[in-house]
């Protein structure tokens, strides 16, 4: 059962679920032969980090900040890739990361021998011209005409070759093992000119390990059969695949409203909890609820903020709803809590963890600090 003892809004992990996802992760790992790493851009709680360490090589970053979390609060291997760096972040990135990765052949030219120079290793991300992200269209998929991200093929013979130690690649989002394997063997047939000159491959993230009807035995063979063929250390970076529901969004109906139809203000917003909500865009899925209409009650759910668009959704549930009833959003680890804002001084939801034994441990509490403290000092 769900435990509704939280104050909300509150971000909830269940550790037992995440246990679940990182054995997976774990088992992709050993009988694969490759390493899988946490990008902490869709899944960053610290707490966890001793939790998951045991079964995760290291982390992936975006950027300094993250890698620096990376290094200091999981430790292992720390990798990061952003499009672009400055001449300052570069050097503070030889003293947080073990690999840095380039965007083109240009940041190659100017960055790598630095890197190098550091005793890290370089990558350059390319962009493969394979498309499989299944959510959000264009918004989502790293490989859509005019993507900013990675050298395109045409352009790989100005790379400096010789300073590259990683030949890198993202394509996927939410993708099943169709797309994790049409990858692989689209690397594999377009670029082995170059993956000759490389030491290893990172296949990136959109790998979605454990949503159901992820074949994990098909993706085990495909790495295999690549790095047979290869020779190559394999790299995976899931972020939103290690932690496919493994938590909730628990929030609670503030008041009750008409206007043309039934409506229920909710202390959880799309805007500044479920950014995504409105961004890709998707509905969430409610505990015991049901479509519009499914059920004998409907009710449009949105947030308080003074956005007219803070709309999660319709929804119909099988009694009337009353201010005080606790509404509970699924699979709601990816990207929801570190995407979240303080937008119109709505309130950070806290973070939560639910531990094996069912007991539930608040880890945060947010207040007026985090929504003043971003907005800079007064004059």
């Amino acid at each position: 059962m769900l435990s509704s003892n939280v104050q909300t809004p509150c971000f909830v992990l269940d550790l037992a679920r995440l246990r679940a996802n990182l054995e997976t992760a774990d088992r992709v790992r050993r009988e694969a032969g490759c390493r899988v790493l946490l990008a902490t851009k869709a899944f960053a709680l610290p707490a966890v980090f001793p939790f998951m360490r045991d079964y995760l090589d290291g982390t992936t970053a975006s950027g300094e900040h993250e890698a620096r979390l990376g290094a200091e609060t999981f430790g292992k291997e720390v990798h990061v890739y952003s499009p672009a760096y400055t001449d300052a972040e570069v050097e503070r990135l030889t003293q947080l990361a073990d690999h840095i990765y380039f965007n083109s052949a240009e940041q190659v030219s100017r960055y790598a021998s630095i890197v190098r120079d550091a005793g890290l290793s370089a990558g350059v991300r390319v962009n493969p011209g394979y498309s499989n992200a299944t959510l959000g269209g264009a918004l989502y998929d790293p490989c859509a005409p005019g993507s900013r991200f990675g050298e395109v093929a045409g352009r790989l013979d100005e790379v400096d070759w010789e300073s590259i130690d990683i030949f890198h690649v993202h394509a996927l989002c939410e993708s099943l093992h169709e797309g994790s394997i049409g990858l692989i063997e689209h690397v594999a047939e377009h670029f082995a000119p170059w993956l000759e000159k490389v030491s290893a491959v990172n296949f990136g993230g959109g790998h979605f390990l454990n949503k159901a009807g992820y074949d994990v035995d098909a993706l085990i063979g495909a790495i295999r059969a690549f790095r047979d063929r290869f020779d190559l250390k394999v790299i995976l970076e899931p972020g939103s695949g290690l932690v496919v529901n493994a938590g909730e969004l628990h929030a609670s109906v503030l008041a009750l409203h008409w206007n043309e139809q039934d409506l229920a203000i909710l202390d959880a917003s799309a805007s500044t909890h479920m950014p995504d909500v409105l961004e890709v865009p998707y509905r969430p899925e409610i505990v015991g609820a049901g479509k519009a209409d499914e059920k004998l009650h409907t009710y449009t759910l949105g947030g308080k903020t003074c956005m007219t668009g803070d709309v999660i959704g319709a929804y119909s549930f099988d009694e009337p709803l009353q201010p005080g009833d606790r509404v509970i959003f699924t699979d709601q680890m990816h990207y929801s809590f570190v995407k979240a804002n303080t937008f119109n001084g709505t309130p950070l939801a806290n973070l939560a963890v639910r531990y094996e034994n069912g007991s539930i441990e608040t880890l945060s509490d947010f207040g007026y600090a985090e929504f003043r403290d971003r907005l800079g000092p007064a004059s």
